[in-house]
């Protein structure tokens, strides 16, 4: 894994308006951005056989901060929404899907690993509220509905008009996987999760409504637990932090894999970043070193934009 140099501060950020003129004095911002801490705890984890990608870059710049095999492919859960959101988020804008559009409970196949419709009462729900759930509580039963009303191939052909090589979205969520069955939900690599996020902020994935609608959906996002943890947001509310951190991410998580992208950017920086890390999870003390390292990695994504 290697840090690239400190980009220069020449630039002005797409998200000026969010951030404040305050810097602090060069010496103490050298030591503070230096992502050593990060890369120990993660080779820590490597040294343990863990299978790590990350990819951090300065969206100002839109250098490299900090990269480790950020272009090997591995299983993210639930973080494959992403694309399908932005394929949802395209049918809303060009009118092929109708956000009011009803879907019945009743005509989906039961997935009770995660979500919360399968607990409501509500026997239907519409596309655009299915897509708020997907994004904000990693519904399995709505995103289940959304591919199922979009279509897999549609998803995937717009995770390749996005340039999205290494990534792929293999099928539905299911509580067992069979040995007719996909192994994993989603495939990624760090470096293109970091790309499609930059892309959401910065109003390039498919047009600035679509960037729009589902970064605001994201920003919904309830699970803080892992990067985000640093951030000290509300989980149920962080749209709008009073002191100007501008947020979003995604989450997956699933048997030996835990995966973290999104955006950070505060009054010194703007970040994209992702981490996927895919472990032996044999006892509770191996899943929290691995979810120490995404805390860490969080602390020092808050040093660098603040």
């Amino acid at each position: 894994m290697g840090i690239a140099p400190e980009p220069k501060r020449d630039a002005e950020s797409l998200r000026g308006s969010r951030r404040s003129n305050r810097r602090l004095p060069r010496r103490a911002a050298v030591g503070r951005r230096s992502f050593t801490t990060t890369l120990k705890a993660l080779d820590d984890l490597a040294e343990h056989g863990a299978r790590i990608s990350v990819r951090i870059t300065d969206l100002d710049r839109g250098t490299s901060v900090l990269a480790g095999d950020d272009f090997v492919t591995l299983p993210v859960a639930g973080l494959g929404v992403v694309p399908l959101l932005i394929e949802v988020a395209a049918g809303f804008e060009s009118g092929a899907l109708d956000p009011l559009e009803i879907i019945e409970k009743s005509s989906l196949e039961t997935v009770t690993i995660a979500g919360v419709w399968q607990h409501l009462k509500a026997p239907a729900l519409p596309l655009a509220d299915l897509a708020v759930l997907t994004a904000a509580t990693g519904d399995a039963l709505a995103a289940n509905a959304l591919i199922d009303r979009v279509g897999l191939p549609a998803v995937r052909a717009r995770i390749e008009q996005l340039g999205m090589t290494r990534s792929a979205l293999l099928d539905r969520f299911r509580d067992e996987r069979g040995p007719d069955d996909a192994p994993h939900f989603a495939l990624g690599s760090a470096r293109e999760l970091a790309e499609v996020f930059a892309a959401l902020v910065n109003s390039q994935a498919v047009s600035a409504g679509v960037s729009a609608q589902v970064a605001e959906w994201l920003s919904l996002n309830h699970d803080l637990s892992l990067v985000a943890s640093a951030t000290g947001l509300d989980p149920f509310e962080h749209e709008n932090d009073e002191h100007g951190l501008l947020f979003i991410n995604k989450t997956g998580q699933d048997a030996g894999i835990r995966v973290e992208a999104g955006v950070l950017a505060g009054p010194r920086a703007g970040v994209s970043y992702a981490l996927i890390v895919c472990f032996d999870d044999l006892s509770i003390m191996h899943r929290l070193r691995v979810h120490e390292a995404f805390r860490t990695l969080g602390t020092d994504l808050m040093e660098y934009v603040f």
